[in-house]
């Protein structure tokens, strides 16, 4: 046992995960100070404000991850409940006058000492290994659905219901694709996800409905050109800048539509503005670098031997992946807009430390991969 521990210890990271890693933390960091300078100067008349500001997020996201990928998995497993309770405690903070902020109709923040944290994005660090760990325990019992399948959509709905209540209709809703994705690849049973459709739907439908701002969203989607200057007026303007992109793009710092006319240019749109500058040769490099993370990381999962590990490299990568792609589709008019950050590009610190994390963890499993570990 001891002389495996020093082989797992000895054995290096993945390089090209690392590799493409560092280059989307560079370009991304790049992007967010080229589509907040002109919001930063107006707003603090410092125009580096943004970039310091994540560029400290990074900076103990990085120490956070590098600590994530030596950590011995088994004492990950025994953590679980600690970091269950301790995520759930600051998700109530949130509802706490003097702690939890109030910000556009939204409780999702908690500020200590002129600091913020978004609990939320913790929430999908946590489920993700939860998850991964209670699957795993279950699998030989995947079938029965009291003993297996009840105890993690209870924990699911919890956390879900604290994210909605915090006014965050889509983080819930991300959180329960990638809580659904884990559930197939542990081989729940079809027709579970059937029953389980049946009974969401209509409240999903119910809850998307109650909500004036969510449904302004919907018939922007659908026809911006209804309110252009209204609910139209972002998904309208994204689309004018991927369009001024062209093939090559403006240049980096060129973009004219984040001075001003593109809101939240510097986080859930800033893929706009990296295809405007970038254009379509930047967008499809770095979708190329998104996808050969996505693929190093289903690799590791793939070749795992040990389910829990298995597991935990599909949630990390999934999460990942997922928000990248939702949203790219926001930002291209694919889907409604729906507040979801872009990994490593959109600015927000609890983010980018939550997936630096992420991607510790996906590392240290890497290290495993080759070791011939067993099933457990």
């Amino acid at each position: 046992m001891m002389f495996t521990a020093e082989r797992v210890e000895k054995k290096q990271f993945d390089l090209v995960f690392l590799t493409v890693l560092l280059m989307l933390v560079g370009i991304g960091t790049t992007m967010l100070f080229s589509s907040s300078y002109f919001r930063a100067e107006n707003l603090f008349a410092d125009p580096l404000h943004f970039l310091r500001r994540q560029s400290a997020w990074v900076a103990l996201g990085a120490i956070a991850a590098l600590a994530a990928a030596r950590v011995s998995l088994d004492r990950l497993q025994r953590w679980i409940p600690s970091l269950l309770l301790l995520t759930l405690a600051l998700m109530i903070l949130t509802f706490i006058p003097g702690i939890g902020v109030r910000f556009l109709g939204a409780r999702r923040w908690i500020f200590v000492m002129g600091y913020s944290f978004q609990p939320s994005e913790l929430v999908k660090l946590t489920l993700v290994i939860y998850l991964a760990h209670i699957l795993s325990r279950k699998y030989d019992q995947i079938d029965d659905p009291v003993n297996a399948l009840l105890p993690p959509v209870i924990v699911v709905g919890l956390f879900v219901a604290l994210i909605y209540l915090q006014n965050d209709f889509s983080s819930a809703g991300f959180v329960i694709v990638v809580a659904m994705a884990m559930f197939f690849i542990a081989g729940v049973p079809i027709r579970y996800f059937l029953s389980l459709g049946a009974m969401i739907t209509p409240l999903s439908l119910l809850l998307l409905l109650t909500r004036e701002h969510r449904v302004n969203r919907v018939l922007a989607f659908i026809d911006p050109a209804r309110d252009p200057a209204g609910a139209g007026y972002q998904v309208l303007t994204a689309r004018a800048a991927l369009e001024h992109g062209g093939v090559w793009g403006v240049g980096v710092g060129a973009s004219v539509r984040k001075l001003g006319r593109l809101p939240e240019a510097h986080s859930d749109f800033v893929f706009a503005v990296i295809a405007e500058e970038l254009g379509f040769i930047g967008v499809i490099a770095i979708v190329a670098l998104f996808a050969l993370l996505a693929y190093r990381g289903y690799r590791v999962a793939y070749r795992c031997g040990n389910r829990f590990h298995s597991f935990l490299a599909f949630g990390l990568t999934s999460s990942i992946l997922l928000q990248a792609l939702l949203n790219m589709a926001v930002v291209s008019g694919l889907v409604p807009a729906t507040g979801v950050p872009l990994p490593f590009f959109s600015s927000g610190g609890s983010s980018v430390f939550v997936t630096l994390v992420m991607c510790g963890l996906l590392l240290n499993i890497s290290r495993r991969t080759e070791q011939g570990d067993t099933h457990g």
